[in-house]
């Protein structure tokens, strides 16, 4: 379905039953990539995924200021707003583990469980951000000069990624389908506008979330290991648990045992 928020279409989907469970993609992805979990967990929870701005089949819009973090996670609660949904779970990814934290943040009593995937609070320091905003200003160049073909061919090859060779050719296949079928400008401007540099730091802030908090790491992301043990470290809310055998993608390196941790940790 879809869902008008301020002039932007987002494509919505929903299944199952139960307390809603809001799902967010990474960067690249779309609400797709929760397929293989529609039938697990839409038998506790009422799934509400969307793709992302300038993901999938929402629109991509020219202005960067749409893209923004905080701007993006008002546009969740105005989704859920549209669809008479009060409170979520939330799960997300990578780049939408980092939207489903600051909406954690931005909207405390519209949270009720919270789940953190390969996800960081951001970079603590001006100083990182900015470095990290010239890399991402860099692939968004890359993006926008050279095509999402070029751009995809590089994203694949990225160390973060690596373990992701071991999946099968039907699933890699699958995975570089979604990813082609972006917009390139919707790509290049959430690097831009939604990326670890543009968005603050989350860190002095963990311990404010009353909510429940399951934070998730492959044992092969050796640096999201370390940013998910130190979120822990400073909130009392938040359980860890590392994936071993899997990298960064852990909800495609491991599907059966991820499904079962998410599911055993909403159900409690």
């Amino acid at each position: 379905m879809k869902v008008m928020v301020d002039g932007i279409h987002y494509h919505v989907e929903m299944c199952g039953e139960g307390f809603p469970l809001l799902l967010l993609h990474g960067f690249t992805g779309d609400g797709s990539t929760w397929g293989p979990y529609r039938h697990v967990w839409g038998q506790h929870s009422r799934l509400i995924i969307p793709d992302i701005i300038g993901h999938g089949n929402t629109d991509a819009p020219d202005d960067l200021n749409r893209y923004q973090i905080d701007a993006v996670a008002a546009d969740m609660v105005n989704i859920l707003d549209q669809l008479g949904v009060k409170q979520v779970d939330i799960l997300g990814y990578s780049m939408g583990g980092r939207l489903a934290l600051t909406f954690a943040l931005l909207y405390p009593e519209r949270v009720r469980k919270l789940i953190l995937e390969s996800a960081s609070p951001g970079l603590p320091t001006e100083e990182e951000r900015q470095e990290r905003r010239n890399k991402d200003a860099d692939l968004a160049k890359l993006i926008n000069e050279q095509g999402i073909l070029s751009f995809v061919d590089y994203w694949e090859n990225i160390p973060l990624f690596s373990t992701m060779n071991a999946l099968s050719d039907s699933v890699k296949e699958t995975i570089r389908k979604q990813r082609l079928a972006n917009s390139p400008e919707g790509l290049a401007n959430s690097l831009l506008g939604m990326g670890t540099g543009s968005q603050p730091s989350w860190w002095e802030d963990l311990d404010k979330l009353s909510c429940d908090i399951l934070v998730l790491a492959g044992e092969k992301d050796k640096k999201f290991c370390r940013i998910a043990e130190k979120i822990k470290i400073n909130s009392r809310k938040a359980s860890l648990i590392i994936f071993h055998e899997s990298g960064h993608a852990i909800h495609v390196e491991d599907l059966e045992k991820f499904g079962t941790i998410v599911s055993d940790f909403l159900l409690k």
